[in-house]
């Protein structure tokens, strides 16, 4: 049967910094005109740059369901466009056609490009197609990704995401902050695993070896996994430490080996934001928090922050009441995202 496409082979280049709405909607458009669509990736290997193996990802995830497309790296080893003259243009066209290894017949731009780019000029022997490209534009979202947010596909926003983690000892309010922040910014939250974990034999007295081991690799697992949902921000009730401070307190089996996978799972931990809610807010007996910890709450409190100091992770108190907490809270986050306000 004739195929329906109209080329056999055709190229769609770009930065991808970040990829948005309008290189997605060319991809989709020219791999619909041709029976193989070669990506070709530019990337460079410095901070100025979202790292290649993210871009790959980025398009992998995007398009592998179509079937016909094929992924292409090509370093850029400029710092500047302006320094990328006619004889470098002619010598990545090279190694792009080597690469490819058959007869490019059509090479695709966004309409931020005309007749006049190195991408017709180098491929003259090709047939040369320009798709409007709309509103969208790497540079604007990277001014402001989070002004932009609804411009990159959720496959690219996980990469931009932040995290904000709530800790400190019992009963300082840290899930229902946690949620509040959650409903409040529109976006979605990782609970604390080990509540209901701790009470698998009535109380967390008798807690075994493997509850510690399931709720550090649940809680990190479900992290991984929530960050593709989340909106601008992710918000975490406690984190691996805070299991490690109750494994150290409770002193049962299997600390030793629990101890050092929790030490290992932090060693992986990074997070945009930490807030460690002082305990002087009214103490709630839900039925299983700790008496003791209870008549001590600003010295096992200590203990949480000293842990999570000598881990190198950096933290701001919030104390007062929950409003107070709440209104501190926003101010910190909005803060971070640079002032955007939710919604927005």
């Amino acid at each position: 049967m004739e195929s329906r496409k109209k080329y056999k082979v055709g190229m769609y280049g770009g930065s991808f910094n970040p990829l948005h709405l309008g290189h997605l909607e060319c991809i989709i458009k020219a791999a619909g005109l041709c029976e193989e669509l070669y990506i070709v990736i530019s990337y460079r290997e410095n901070e100025t740059d979202v790292p290649l193996r993210v871009k790959i990802r980025w398009v992998y995830r995007l398009t592998h369901h179509i079937g016909n497309i094929k992924i292409i790296p090509l370093e850029d080893r400029l710092d500047n466009k302006e320094d990328y003259v006619e004889a470098l243009w002619q010598e990545d066209c090279e190694k792009v056609k080597e690469r490819i290894g058959k007869k490019i017949d059509v090479v695709f731009c966004g309409s931020d490009y005309d007749e006049n780019s190195f991408w017709n000029k180098c491929y003259e022997d090709s047939d040369f197609v320009v798709f409007k490209r709309n509103k969208y534009n790497s540079t604007a979202i990277r001014q402001n990704v989070y002004a932009h947010w609804d411009w990159m596909p959720r496959a690219v926003r996980a990469y931009y995401t932040k995290k904000v983690l709530i800790i400190g000892g019992e009963s300082a309010g840290k899930t229902v902050l946690t949620i509040n922040l959650a409903n409040y910014f529109n976006t979605v939250y990782l609970e604390e695993v080990g509540r209901e974990l701790s009470e698998l034999s009535g109380t967390d007295e008798y807690m075994m070896p493997e509850d510690f081991t399931r709720i550090l690799l649940e809680h990190k697992a479900k992290e991984m996994r929530l960050m593709d949902r989340a909106e601008k921000v992710l918000f975490e009730d406690t984190d691996c430490l805070i299991t490690r401070f109750f494994m150290d307190f409770l002193k049962g089996e299997g600390i030793e080996k629990n101890a050092a996978l929790a030490d290992a799972i932090a060693a992986l931990n990074s997070y945009d934001l930490i807030l460690y809610l002082e305990p002087d807010v009214d103490w709630v007996q839900d039925g299983g928090r700790s008496e003791e910890i209870a008549a001590n709450r600003y010295k096992y409190g200590k203990m949480i922050k000293d842990l999570y100091t000598a881990h190198g992770f950096a933290f701001k108190t919030i104390s007062g009441d929950y409003n107070e907490r709440f209104d501190k809270a926003v101010q910190y986050v909005n803060e971070m995202l640079g002032e955007i306000k939710p919604g927005d």
